[in-house]
């Protein structure tokens, strides 16, 4: 019964950061809504609501302990700048100016970055798994990008740098995140990045700096849905899953991102996707689909982007 649990909360933890995704695209275009706005009120709203969850777990003591010494707040602001607030802007400013399949697909190119870091640190060696995934990884995102075709690009070149940049800042997340969450639970490690990420980003666009009237129920609806499920929800299940199943488990099963944000895109938002297109969807797939099944097969391999408990938005 845990293990269907399990099964249960990372796929639908996992559907819902594809959907919200797609879910910020159609605030965007339709209503206008600022990204640096709903960066900043999805962060703090999602970061309060984890640390209220943990505030009715046993060790509400965590949730406070983070700011008594100087050093581990320290790395917490840095997590919450660097890592957290970056990911999300990065990833939200390449939705903007593209799409959720594009920016969700570029995004999960981080366990690409992360084999190249540890390559260029010597924490690793490059194995027959390391050479297939750079290769699905480099000739999915040729495919996503191109459809095939290497005079134009099908998608503009402003969105593809904001996904990079994703990439690079999940790949910085997923790494610097690794000591912090020894230390304290998951939830205390993300509310607080949230927390610091979103407070950093209002000095720039407060949250209450928005115009209510051009925003009608469907609108209200859809921010809801972002806030909560995309973001609050998603990270909650995905944490509880590790509950009852191995981490390779969730993080195969947290491929169904990527696929949920291709699929609202096309039928959804009636986005036109090319047969290059898809195959390159197809290829970025199969890439997390090996990492997902050769994590942990040694002490050295590099740790995959849902091999932490991670919110992308994805």
């Amino acid at each position: 019964m845990n293990r269907r649990k399990g099964i249960f909360l990372v796929i639908t933890g996992a559907i819902f950061w594809g959907i919200g995704g797609t879910v910020a695209k159609k605030l965007f275009d339709e209503y206008q809504i600022d990204v640096n706005w709903l960066v900043t009120t999805r962060l703090l709203i999602a970061g309060f609501l984890l640390l209220a969850i943990q505030f009715f777990r046993a060790d509400r003591s965590q949730i406070f302990d983070v700011w008594k010494n100087r050093q581990t707040a320290f790395h917490f602001i840095i997590f919450g700048l660097v890592g957290m607030l970056s990911v999300q802007y990065t990833y939200m400013a390449s939705i903007e100016h593209g799409n959720a399949a594009v920016a969700t697909l570029l995004q999960y190119l981080a366990p690409v970055m992360i084999i190249v870091y540890l390559l260029l640190r010597k924490l690793t060696v490059f194995t027959r798994t390391d050479m297939w995934t750079v290769t699905l990884a480099l000739l999915g995102s040729f495919f996503l990008l191109t459809n095939g075709s290497v005079s134009q690009l099908s998608v503009p070149a402003t969105a593809i740098v904001w996904g990079v940049l994703s990439g690079i800042a999940l790949a910085f997340y997923t790494l610097y995140a690794v000591p912090l969450l020894k230390q304290y639970d998951s939830l205390v490690v993300v509310g607080w990045a949230m927390i610091i990420g979103g407070f950093a980003l209002g000095f720039i666009h407060p949250p209450w700096q928005i115009d209510i009237e051009t925003l009608d129920l469907e609108a209200y609806l859809y921010l809801i849905f972002v806030i909560l499920f995309g973001t609050m929800v998603a990270f909650w299940f995905y944490i509880e899953s590790l509950q009852s199943l191995q981490p390779k488990e969730s993080s195969l099963l947290g491929s169904m991102e990527p696929l949920a944000a291709v699929l609202t895109t096309v039928f959804w938002l009636k986005e036109p996707f090319g047969i290059f297109q898809w195959l390159g969807v197809l290829c970025i797939i199969g890439m997390i689909f090996l990492l997902a099944i050769n994590k942990g097969s040694t002490s050295q391999d590099p740790p995959t982007i849902n091999e932490k408990p991670l919110i992308t938005e994805s």
